[in-house]
């Protein structure tokens, strides 16, 4: 994955609470093979209404969306972190997340804000007010910051999903950064292995 520095773009306001993974991605959209396209699926059943806020054109290409309490609840299905990504979001500011949710996020480069709900609240309101404010979001300082109307906030992350995202290690690039220390080990292990069993052929070898 991509590393993560700092984000800077326009929001939308979901203005939700409890919104689940089923209504992120719902579940017919599953049976795709690919990782990409996910994009065309997000919020799929709500985006039938004109009103539906990511209709709207003055929040049309927005890359951070602000959510209510709760959100990513649900099933473990890392479609829906992947369909946030495939529209464009690029972070999402909320009160509270669904902790798998939370979890497959950081795993994908999808920068998981979690700010108190007067917070989020006042964000709703400045950007309803002005959809083309700039937010940043600034991982490495841990701040949300509104410049043009000074509003600015912290966040926290936990120091390892800050490590992975400012570095762009997902679970792959973690296991590479062993790379000579797995090599080693390989190398003087006594421990079985596939090749000591089988050939290429499948026939055992002992």
């Amino acid at each position: 994955m991509k590393a993560v520095h700092v984000i800077q773009g326009r929001a939308v306001p979901l203005e939700r609470s409890d919104v689940d993974t089923d209504q992120i991605i719902p579940s017919d959209w599953l049976k795709r093979v690919e990782r990409t396209g996910f994009g065309r699926g997000l919020f799929s059943e709500w985006r039938d209404s004109p009103e539906f806020v990511l209709n709207q054109e003055q929040f049309q290409g927005a890359t951070v969306l602000l959510a209510g309490p709760r959100f990513g609840t649900g099933s473990s299905r890392e479609h829906a972190v992947w369909a946030l990504m495939d529209y464009g979001f690029e972070a999402i500011i909320a009160p509270s997340f669904g902790d798998i949710f939370r979890n497959n996020s950081s795993k994908q480069g999808l920068v998981i804000v979690e700010l108190p709900s007067s917070d989020v609240e006042e964000l709703n309101i400045l950007v309803k007010g002005n959809p083309a404010l700039q937010l940043t979001i600034d991982v490495e300082r841990l701040t949300v910051e509104v410049a043009e109307t000074g509003w600015q906030r912290t966040f926290t992350l936990d120091p390892m999903t800050r490590e992975r995202l400012l570095n762009g290690w997902d679970d792959i690039g973690l296991t590479m950064l062993r790379e000579n220390e797995i090599t080693t080990f390989e190398k003087k292990s006594d421990s079985p292995t596939l090749n000591g069993i089988f050939d290429a052929s499948g026939h055992t070898l002992r």
